[in-house]
């Protein structure tokens, strides 16, 4: 099972994701204080376990919006990183892996502290 956030305001403008087979732990809507000029400054998270990680991965990199969003989840053995148009899926301490999906976010102008997915 594979934990994670999503952060509403992330999907495009009329996104509809039916049929999703996932689990809500938590709803929360906190102020947040690195926000890019791009972003709210208030976010709706939706904390969330899902069983199928790889479809999930691949529908959200269909409806992210740009720039500046990504979506993460992991269990204990892997991490999925999830940008529009692109997914990165490694093993847990692969940091190599890691900083790549990092660079790509920094190519989507993510602020650096937004950065901070599990490792």
């Amino acid at each position: 099972m594979y934990d994670g956030v999503l952060i509403l305001e992330s999907l495009t403008v009329g996104t509809e994701l039916e049929r999703l087979q996932l689990t809500v732990r938590k709803i929360s809507r906190p102020a947040v204080g690195n926000a890019s000029a791009d972003q709210p400054p208030v976010w709706s998270l939706l904390e969330f376990e899902v069983e199928r990680g790889e479809e999930l991965a691949e529908m959200l990199s269909r409806v992210l919006d740009s720039p500046g969003w990504y979506a993460d989840f992991h269990d204990d053995r892997e991490i999925f990183v999830v940008f529009p148009g692109r997914v990165f899926r490694y093993p847990r301490g692969d940091d190599q892996a890691r900083e790549e999906a990092k660079e790509f976010g920094r190519g989507l102008a993510i602020p650096e502290p937004q950065l901070d997915w599990t490792r």
